[in-house]
Formats: C-alpha cells, sequence, structure tokens
C-alpha cells in the first residue's frame, strides 16, 4: 500500500471517527437537548440536500451549462420558500398519520398497497443513480489523490463505516422515534462541507487568483474565450431543470424522511423555509470560483467535476475537497439507506410476508430493516462500480431527478385534486416511469441511443434528451392519471383519505360500532396479527396518547382507538400493511342502518384546525363556537341522540341535574348511561306525544320529577338525530302538593271545629250522668264504673281541645301543665287501652320503663302519643311479634323508646312520616294524622323524635325514640309551647 492511500486511509477514516464521537456525546446526552433539538440543527440536517453532486457534480454541470447549475440551488430553496402551501400540509398529514415516507403517503392517500410498492420500486431505482455519485466521487477522488488501483475497495471499506454508522444512529431503536443522533451527525457534516467549499472558493480567489480584481481581469482577458465556449441553457430547460430540482427537494425518500418524519414542528419547518435557502445560497457562491481558477490553471481541464483538485498543486487543497466530499457523501448514504430500507421493509418485504403472530415483532422488523439498510448502501457501491464510473455525473443526476419528478403529479393530486383515485395513479406512474425507464435509465446500462426509441422520433433532436425524456414522461403521467381518474369510479375510502390529504378539508369519520366491545378487547383481537407483547404495548400506547383506560366502552373512544391503533401501526409497519390488519382484526360491524358523520369528531378535528381557518372560513367557525357554547350553558337540561341512540352532546345543566359528567358519556350509546337515564330518554324517544310531564326519578337519593320534551332532527342537510330537553320540576311539584296539603287542612280544620263543638255536648252529658250515679247507688262495682266513665270523658273532653287546638293551626288553647309525669305510668296506662282492642292479643307488649324516670308535661296528652306508637308498632308486627317500651336518661333529658320487629318504614315514606295524610295503610284503616299529631305533642312539650328503620345491628323493624325534658324542682310553671313547630 503507497503512502498516499495509506494517508487518505487514514484521514478519511479519522474523519468518520470524529463523525462516531460527535454521534456518541449526542446519544450519551453529552450535548443538551435544547442543542440537538434546535432548529438550526434541523436546516444543517435538511442541508444533507447538497450531497456530493453540490461539491463536485455541479462544478461539472457548471461546465456544462454555465450558471445553470444554480438551478440545483434555486430549485430547493423555491420549494421550501413555498413551505406554507406546500410542505406543512404534507407535514400535517404525515405527522397526524404517523406516515414517514413517500410511499407511505401514497398508500394512505390512495388506499392501495400497490401505490405504495410501485412508488418504492420508483425510489429504489430513481436514487440509485444519486447514490451511485456518493461512491464513484469517493472512490474518483481517492484515485485522484493516490493514483492507486485500490481505490474502489478503500471506498468499499468507507461504505462499511457508513453502512456500520446508518445502523448505529439511525436503526438502533424502531424507526418511528426521532433520530436525534443522526440528525446532530448529518447536521455537524452539513457545517464541514460547507467550511469546506467555502474554503476552496477562498483559495480560487485568494490563492489561485489575486482577488476579485484580478479575477475580473481573468474574465475579460484569457478567460472570456473559455466562457463564450461554455453552452447556455435555453429559457425552457432552465424551467424543466428548476421543476426537476423543486420536486426532488422534498420528495427523495431521505429528504421526505429529514423534512417530515424527523421535523420537530410547524414552526421548526416555516423557519427552515429561509434558513435553508440562505445555506444553499453559501454552498453555490464558491462553484464558479472553483471552476474559473481551474480553468486559469489548465485551460482544457480534464475532469471538470473534480476541478478542485487541479487548480493547485498543494496536497492540503486535495484533503480539504476530499473532506468536504466524504462529508457530503456519508450523509447522504446514510440518509438514503435509512429513508430506503423503510420503504422496502413497509411496501416490499411485509406487504410479501406479512408478519403472523411474531413473538418479537419489533425486534424482527428492526433486524430486517438493519439488513436492508446494508443492503441499499452495498447495492449503491455496486451500482458505482458496474454503471455509475462509466457515465458523467450529470447524466447519473439528472437521471435520479427525473425519475422522482414522476411523482410530483401525484404530490400535487394529492393535495389539491379529490377527484384522482388509484387507478388514475398507477396508470400515470407505469406510463411516466416507462418513459422514464426507456429514455434515460435504461441507457445507464446498456448504452442504448434514445434516438432509437420509438417515442423519441418527433421530439427535436438539438434539444438535451434528458429534457426531451422530462417531458414526454411528465405529459403521459399527468395525461393517463386525469383520464382514468375522471373515467373510473373513487371508492369511498379513497374519498375519505382524499379530504384527511386535502389542503382546505377535514375528513368526517362515520359512526360505525365495532366489534370489540371494551378496549381492553383490543389487545386480544389484535395479538391474532401482531403477537400478545406487541398487541399489549401499542393498545397500551394507544390508550395513554388518548388519555383512556382498558374499561372504556363508549362506541366513539372505540373508534378513536381503533384509528390511533392504525396511525401508529402504520409508523411501525406502513399504512398498507396497518389498514389490513387493522381491517381484519378490529373491524367495523356493518349493519343495515344508514351510516352518518360521526359529529364529534368533525368538531374536535375543527378545534384542533381553527387556529389556521382565515376568512369567511373563521367567521363561521366562530357562529358554530358560539352557538355550540348557547346550548352548552343552556339552563336546561339538553342533550343530543343520533339515529342509532349515540350520544351526542349532553349540556351543563343535565350533567349538573343528572351528576353524570357529559365528557364521560359523549359517544356511547343510551344503553349504557347509569341508571334511570336508559329507561327515561328511552321512554321520550318512543313516544307518541311529548313532552312526557313530570315523570318521577330517584336522583342522588332523592326523589325528582323531570318533563322532558323531544324535537326530531329531519330534512334534507340534517343529519338525523333526536334533541331531549330535560326540565327539573321537582319544587313546582312540591309546591302543588303543598297547595293540595293546604287546601286539605282548612278543609279538616273546618271539619275539626265542627266536630269538636257536636262531641262536646254529648260528653258533658255523658259526664253528668256519671256523676249522678255516686249519688244514685252505693254498689261499689257500680261505682267503680263511673269513675272509670268520669275519667274517660275527661280524656275525651282533652281530645276534643286538642282537635280544636288543630283546627286553629296549631296553637295550644290550654296551657300545658308542667306537672311531673312517670313515663313508667304512662307506657302502662296505653298498654291498657291498647289491649282493649282485641285486635292486638296476637302480639307480645313488654314495659322496661325504670319506675324513678319523671318527665315534666301533660300525662293525658303524652298518652295520647304511646297509644300512636304502640298502634302503629302492633300493626307493623306479624303475629307473635314483639314490642317493646324502654326508657332511660341523658343529661337534662329522658329517652323514650317503642322499637319492633315489623316490616319497618319504606325509604319513600320516610322522610314524610310527621306529615299530615302521610300513611301506608289501605283507604279507610288509616288517616295520616297519629303520627303528625304526635309530633306536635312532642314539640310542644320542648322534646324532639328520632326514627331508626331498621334499628341499629337489627335486620328489620323500627324503632321511634321521644326525648323530653326532665322534671326539675324548680319547674313552677310551665314553658309557653313553641307554636312554630
Amino acid at each position: 500500500m503507497s503512502v498516499e492511500l495509506l494517508g487518505v486511509l487514514l484521514l478519511g477514516l479519522g474523519y468518520l471517527a470524529l463523525l462516531f464521537s460527535c454521534g456518541m456525546a449526542v446519544e450519551r446526552g453529552w450535548v443538551p437537548v435544547r442543542v440537538t433539538r434546535h432548529p438550526v440543527v434541523y436546516t444543517l440536517a435538511l442541508g444533507v440536500y447538497a450531497s456530493a453532486w453540490a461539491i463536485y457534480g455541479s462544478i461539472e454541470f457548471a461546465s456544462k451549462a454555465g450558471f445553470g447549475y444554480l438551478a440545483y440551488y434555486l430549485g430547493a430553496a423555491g420549494a421550501f420558500l413555498l413551505a406554507p402551501v406546500l410542505l406543512v400540509p404534507i407535514q400535517r398529514i404525515t405527522r397526524t398519520y404517523q406516515l414517514s415516507s413517500l410511499a407511505d403517503l401514497f398508500a394512505f392517500r390512495f388506499r392501495s398497497r400497490w401505490v405504495g410498492t410501485v412508488v418504492t420500486l420508483l425510489s429504489l431505482l430513481a436514487v440509485m443513480p444519486l447514490l451511485g455519485i456518493q461512491v464513484q466521487t469517493l472512490s474518483d477522488t481517492i484515485h485522484l489523490l493516490t493514483d492507486s488501483r485500490f481505490s474502489a475497495a478503500v471506498a468499499l471499506l468507507f461504505c462499511a463505516v457508513i453502512a456500520g454508522c446508518a445502523v448505529l444512529f439511525g436503526a438502533r431503536h424502531s424507526h418511528r422515534h426521532r433520530h436525534d443522533t443522526l440528525l446532530s451527525v448529518i447536521a455537524f457534516e452539513s457545517i464541514i462541507k460547507l467550511l469546506a467549499m467555502l474554503g476552496l472558493g477562498a483559495i480560487a480567489l485568494w490563492w489561485v487568483f489575486d482577488g476579485p480584481q484580478d479575477l475580473q481581469q481573468w474574465l475579460e482577458g484569457p478567460g472570456a474565450a473559455a466562457q463564450a465556449a461554455t453552452p447556455q441553457l435555453e429559457a425552457p430547460q432552465w424551467r424543466t431543470l428548476l421543476l426537476l430540482f423543486f420536486a426532488a427537494a422534498f420528495m427523495m425518500p431521505h429528504l421526505f424522511q429529514i423534512t417530515f418524519a424527523e421535523s420537530l414542528s410547524r414552526h421548526t419547518l416555516l423557519q427552515a423555509s429561509w434558513s435553508l435557502p440562505l445555506f444553499l445560497l453559501l454552498m453555490a457562491l464558491p462553484v464558479p470560483l472553483i471552476w474559473w481558477a481551474a480553468q486559469s490553471t489548465n485551460e482544457s481541464v480534464p475532469m471538470a467535476a473534480y476541478a478542485a483538485y487541479v487548480m493547485t498543486e498543494h496536497w492540503w487543497v486535495g484533503a480539504l475537497a476530499f473532506i468536504g466530499g466524504l462529508a457530503a457523501a456519508s450523509g447522504t448514504m446514510m440518509m438514503i439507506a435509512l429513508a430506503l430500507s423503510g420503504m422496502l421493509l413497509n411496501h416490499v418485504v411485509l406487504v410479501a410476508r406479512p408478519p403472523e403472530a411474531q413473538n418479537d415483532l419489533y425486534g424482527w422488523l428492526l433486524w430486517l430493516r438493519r439488513g436492508l439498510v446494508v443492503a441499499v448502501i452495498f447495492g449503491g457501491w455496486l451500482f458505482a462500480e458496474s454503471v455509475g464510473r462509466y457515465h458523467s455525473l450529470t447524466n447519473l443526476g439528472l437521471t435520479a431527478f427525473v425519475g422522482m419528478a414522476q411523482c410530483l403529479p401525484g404530490m400535487l393530486a394529492l393535495l389539491y385534486w379529490p377527484g384522482a383515485n388509484r387507478k388514475g395513479m398507477v396508470a400515470g406512474l407505469i406510463g411516466g416511469i416507462s418513459v422514464w425507464l426507456a429514455g434515460v435509465w435504461l441507457p445507464l446500462l446498456f448504452d442504448i441511443s434514445v434516438t432509437t426509441l420509438f417515442f423519441m422520433h418527433s421530439l427535436p433532436t438539438d434539444s438535451p434528451h434528458w429534457y426531451n425524456v422530462t417531458l414526454t414522461s411528465l405529459a403521459v403521467n399527468i395525461l393517463l392519471l386525469i383520464l382514468v381518474s375522471l373515467f373510473t369510479r373513487t371508492s369511498e375510502g379513497e374519498r375519505s383519505a382524499a379530504e384527511a390529504c386535502s389542503v382546505d378539508a377535514v375528513i368526517r369519520s362515520k359512526r360505525l360500532p365495532l366489534e370489540a366491545a371494551t378496549a381492553g378487547d383490543f389487545t386480544a383481537h389484535l395479538a391474532q396479527a401482531v403477537g400478545d407483547e406487541a398487541a399489549e404495548r401499542e393498545v397500551e400506547r394507544a390508550l395513554k396518547a388518548l388519555n383512556f383506560t382498558p374499561q372504556e366502552r363508549r362506541p366513539y373512544a372505540l373508534r378513536r382507538l381503533r384509528d390511533r391503533i392504525q396511525a401508529n401501526l402504520s409508523g411501525l409497519m406502513g399504512p398498507s400493511v396497518a389498514r389490513d390488519i387493522v381491517d381484519r382484526y378490529l373491524p367495523y360491524r356493518h349493519n343495515d342502518a344508514p351510516l352518518t358523520d360521526d359529529i364529534h369528531f368533525v368538531e374536535s378535528r375543527l378545534e384542533a384546525y381553527r387556529s389556521r381557518l382565515t376568512g369567511l372560513a373563521r367567521e363561521l367557525d366562530g357562529l358554530r363556537r358560539h352557538h355550540r357554547q348557547t346550548l352548552a350553558k343552556l339552563p336546561v337540561g339538553l342533550c343530543v341522540l343520533g339515529d342509532d341512540d349515540e350520544l351526542l352532546m349532553w349540556n351543563q345543566a343535565l350533567s349538573k341535574l343528572s351528576g353524570i359528567s357529559g365528557d364521560s358519556v359523549i359517544g356511547s350509546h343510551r344503553d349504557s348511561l347509569p341508571a334511570p337515564w336508559p329507561t327515561l330518554l328511552g321512554s321520550v324517544l318512543s313516544a307518541t306525544h311529548t313532552p312526557l310531564y313530570k315523570q318521577a326519578v330517584a336522583l342522588h337519593g332523592r326523589d325528582y320529577f323531570l318533563t322532558l320534551h323531544q324535537a326530531v332532527l329531519s330534512g334534507h342537510d340534517s343529519r338525523g338525530g333526536s334533541v331531549i330537553l330535560v326540565e327539573d320540576h321537582t319544587e313546582m311539584k312540591w309546591l302543588e302538593d303543598e297547595l293540595v296539603h293546604a287546601a286539605r287542612l282548612a278543609s279538616i280544620g273546618q271539619l275539626a271545629a265542627g266536630v269538636a263543638h257536636e262531641i262536646g255536648n254529648p260528653i258533658t252529658g255523658i259526664s253528668s250522668l256519671a256523676q249522678n250515679l255516686r249519688y244514685d247507688t252505693e254498689d261499689p262495682a257500680l261505682l267503680e264504673t263511673a269513675d272509670q266513665i268520669q275519667q274517660l270523658t275527661q280524656r275525651v273532653t282533652k281530645i276534643v281541645n286538642s282537635l280544636v287546638g288543630f283546627a286553629h293551626g296549631g296553637r295550644q288553647t290550654v296551657p300545658l301543665p308542667a306537672s311531673p309525669v312517670t313515663l313508667k305510668t304512662i307506657s302502662e296506662d296505653a298498654l291498657h287501652l291498647i289491649h282493649l282492642a282485641r285486635s292486638g292479643e296476637d302480639v307480645i307488649f313488654t314495659n322496661h320503663c325504670p319506675g324513678n324516670i319523671v318527665v315534666r308535661g301533660d300525662d293525658q296528652r303524652l298518652t295520647q302519643v304511646m297509644v300512636n306508637l304502640l298502634s302503629n308498632a302492633r300493626d307493623a308486627c306479624q303475629p307473635q311479634g314483639n314490642i317493646r317500651i324502654e326508657a332511660g336518661t341523658d343529661a337534662s333529658h329522658a329517652w323514650w323508646r317503642v322499637s319492633d320487629d315489623g316490616h319497618g318504614i319504606a325509604p319513600s315514606v320516610k322522610d314524610r312520616l310527621f306529615e299530615p295524610f302521610t300513611t301506608t295503610k289501605p283507604a279507610g284503616e288509616g288517616t295520616g294524622l297519629g303520627l303528625s299529631l304526635a309530633y306536635q305533642i312532642i314539640n310542644e312539650h320542648q322534646g324532639k323524635i328520632d326514627v331508626a328503620s331498621p334499628p341499629p345491628g337489627q335486620p328489620c323493624g323500627t324503632a321511634i325514640t321521644l326525648w323530653l325534658p326532665l322534671y326539675q324542682q324548680d319547674d313552677l310553671s310551665p314553658h309557653a309551647p313553641d307554636t312554630d313547630c
């Protein structure tokens, strides 16, 4: 091995080692994230556009077309200057649906795996000449510097190292991760090649020439003839070149990868729209200087592409040109290999052999991609050595750019013509590719003269063949795309995808139910295609992104989860394979119901798209938001149901009434709502006449009365469904009940006054007769009977007085005495009265009241309370039931309890237990006034009543506890009753 070859080998390997060190510094976090993700790094990474063609091919093209070489830079600058209307819409689509390549984008838009496969194969064929340029320049520069026959082997060694760096920095993890390390390495190489070009330009201007003045003198003197002999591009050829480089700037696989798949944000891309043209301008400035310096040194430059090597004899100038070329070639090779490997994997390998529940899906895909990276770079070296060395850099480069331009009509149709379909796209691609292959690509392999091809006979012979082939291929492509699309049918899936890809449209999803019932079912279904581990990770990843739980059942949420999983799989395996897997294993359940738009999804997309609306569209969106806010804040409950019973709206008032958040039920089916809403809403939907007045429902442990109104949405422009208004009329129902109670109380009061008056007279007569018996007989039995009659008439008199007090609105007509009353005595009297009714003999009464508990009050009225309580307890018990009377003291009060083991008190009655006319007994067996009077009497005694049904620790029964103030020795007079109770 010669010293020169060893020096070049060490220089190249040293530069690649520096590149490796830069990458490892980023990989290990030694470089801050704010640096690696800075927009400047992204712009410099886009500088990969300036490949070895920019270092060597531009000089060769300048020698053949003069300043026409600027088309290479101006075309790319124009593409990025149009970023707001061209690149940003593409970025939106790729980021939303996780599309990482041009083939992914076309396969998604035209819903065809064959479109993706054709674009992938076209990209492979078109990029091979460009990849060959990178390898050929490496080999040729090594040969220029060393004059060694081993230059191809050294170039292969460099290719192997570059392939290793590509695998390490670009295929170390799943390709859906952003490659910050690789972008930082590419950005570093852009700085190196920019410095190299500027350095070579400075050497040409200040070393070969003595400055701008000396250069001007040479151009006007010895160099004038050379410049006059340089061919100039005609205007049509110039415009065609601009179009080719314009398309290549964002459709070449490696440039599409960086521009869209690796972009941080819309802002970053917009910032690159002016910074990248500035970078390209700096790269373009030294090209004519280097060419003129080489011409001034040697009038007949043998290899115009490598003019930097012959403009001076100093070895370090050649080393600088070599490093610049190696930086340009290595970055381009790495990005091309990574981009093409992903396209080949998704649209060739996986289409031919879909994954079938792989045990380690991610590892299998990753190793396949690594193998494809190495294969692409080795294929580039093989192409350069077998084909590229026999053709100029200009010829190879134009072949690549004309080939990728065949995707330009499809890209414009993708963005701006929703009527284009897959058949038109495939026909246009095949037609344009056929012309391109026959016109410029096959002649590279077999040296076929283009003039012998049948379609070239009618073209001007004085025009460059690349120009004729470009016009012919694009014309055939566009014509077939338009004609076939116009005369063939576009599928529903293509129309939906066209809406998603159009610049000014929003995709309208359909409301379709899925076979999977819950989000947790997705894992089992998906595992059949990608394996258990991958299915679990993908579903979990999608659930986390959407903030859903595995128990999610809402149809709307399940549709969003399905879309998210498809987008994630698209980033992993391409849109065609992802769509096939999702359609097969997570299918929709089609039925005979008409399809309707998913309104909630459309609105969510409009919310995300709102910042980009302008003009009338922005005003209409503001009006839509105002109307929706009006419905959301309406003080009446409102919900909207689709024809398929899917809930589309649930406003704030209804959320407050029901206690159900609208966000938790939007998109769910009516049957999945908590009770009683499915039945309640179903009743109004099925009703022939609305509104439904005062429907009784239990909410939050209370009784509510709701009035429901329904309006059916129908008409030509309507999407169907029903609007339901829910009014809370509970307070109105209570007011109506109060009015009825007031009317009944008024009538009862009048009746009570009359009854009390009528009863008073006979009772007075009975009392008089009982008193006269004492003087008419001395029989002890009759005297005892007379005494009992006298006591009972006194009790009746007190009851009548109470009834008169009730008739006067509860005001006590007789002052409440403050005499001592023994609870045990009152309990025994009450039991004696209860036993007078023969119906109570089958119930067991027990009195456990101590004899020393004395309260302050009226014994007759307290006896009346106890009789009422015992009577109710007796009626609630089964035969042989047990009723206990207990008493005790607590501080200054006594408690007096009646407990039974009966059926208890119904919850619906418990809150109204002491209201007048509240009873559970059949008609004719109870008036509902007993407990109301008992409550009034206890209040007059300054006590209270507690009810427990069932009592603590018992399965059934009722315990009613009375709290009464204990009798104190200093109680000289009764307290005034509390007439407010």
